[in-house]
């Protein structure tokens, strides 16, 4: 599967307060909330926001041991990731490994939607990409 044929699922962004990245991100600039959640076995506070074509992921740590504290502590707030819907992500992963693409996760794991992989920054020129083969309720059909 090339990615080039795959749909941009969401785009993440972490910020260290998710009420104050809300005000501004619905707020000011108009994004409707979809779907706030506390994900303590992820260490986040995840806001979803609907923007138009694509989601927006709002990334707030809740366990500063978690790998998205570490990321705000090294590079502060911003663009965390772009995720793309992929339909096996497991045959994704053994394609992109046997490319040579460097991989955060060798195999999938369980997310919030679905199973999820990451590539590594390096991968893609500083850019993390994240794989989701959603679950069957968050699929669009």
């Amino acid at each position: 599967m090339q990615l080039s044929n795959a749909q941009i699922d969401h785009v993440g962004i972490v910020v260290h307060d998710l009420d104050d990245a809300l005000a501004t991100y619905c707020g000011i600039l108009g994004f409707r909330l979809l779907e706030r959640l506390h994900a303590p076995d992820h260490g986040v506070e995840i806001a979803f926001l609907d923007a138009g074509r694509t989601t927006i992921e709002l990334l707030s740590p809740t366990d500063q041991e978690s790998g998205t504290a570490r990321f705000l502590a090294r590079r502060g707030e911003g663009s965390h990731h772009v995720c793309f819907a992929v339909p096996d992500i497991a045959q994704t992963l053994q394609e992109l490994r046997a490319k040579g693409v460097r991989l955060i996760d060798e195999t999938p794991r369980q997310g919030i939607h679905g199973l999820v992989a990451f590539l590594h920054p390096q991968a893609a020129h500083g850019v993390m990409i994240e794989l989701l083969q959603k679950d069957r309720a968050h699929r669009l059909e």
